[in-house]
């Protein structure tokens, strides 16, 4: 067991700083990475770089690198399982969707709470094939951070998803 101790240890830091990043992010960051710009996305590879030692300190062996993995996959299967179990943790965790346009008003409010800029929206709006807010009905950031855009009285709906690797191969 006294052998297994540094490789707990390491697990335990790495638990730890997963959950500041993910509190951090989720109090100062945006949702999804599909919602990322490039000073967004240096940001998370400094702040990954920066933490790599408060997880193994001075142990760069692969058994303190598969201990470190260990204690994240471990971390983020917790999550998911409670996630899916609990309405109030998957809402602390990933929020509530955001309505920013309802009848073609923006909504100021929900926009800042979004963390997006008009700009953004306006291109968001452009991607469903809506010209401007005005002609949306309904556009909302989802929790998975995907926009959903419905028009001409909700009966033209679109929704841009990020786009998953395909897992099997159609013949």
């Amino acid at each position: 067991m006294s052998q297994l101790y540094p490789y707990l240890i390491i697990m335990l830091k790495s638990v730890s700083i997963y959950v500041f990043i993910i509190i951090a992010i989720r109090l100062f960051g945006k949702k999804e990475i599909s919602q990322l710009s490039v000073i967004d996305l240096v940001f998370i590879l400094l702040i990954s770089n920066s933490v790599q030692n408060a997880m193994v300190g001075n142990d760069s062996t692969v058994q303190g690198g598969m201990a470190a993995a260990l204690g994240l996959f471990i971390c983020n299967y917790a999550f998911r399982f409670f996630i899916l179990r609990s309405k109030r943790f998957s809402k602390a965790v990933q929020g509530e969707e955001i309505v920013i346009v309802l009848n073609g008003k923006l909504r100021e409010g929900a926009l800042k709470e979004a963390k997006m800029t008009e700009d953004e929206l306006n291109m968001a709006i452009r991607e469903h094939g809506v010209n401007n807010v005005s002609e949306a009905d309904l556009v909302a950031l989802e929790v998975d951070g995907n926009i959903s855009v419905c028009s001409a009285d909700f009966s033209k709906r679109s929704v841009v998803r990020r786009k998953k690797p395909q897992l099997t191969h159609n013949p």
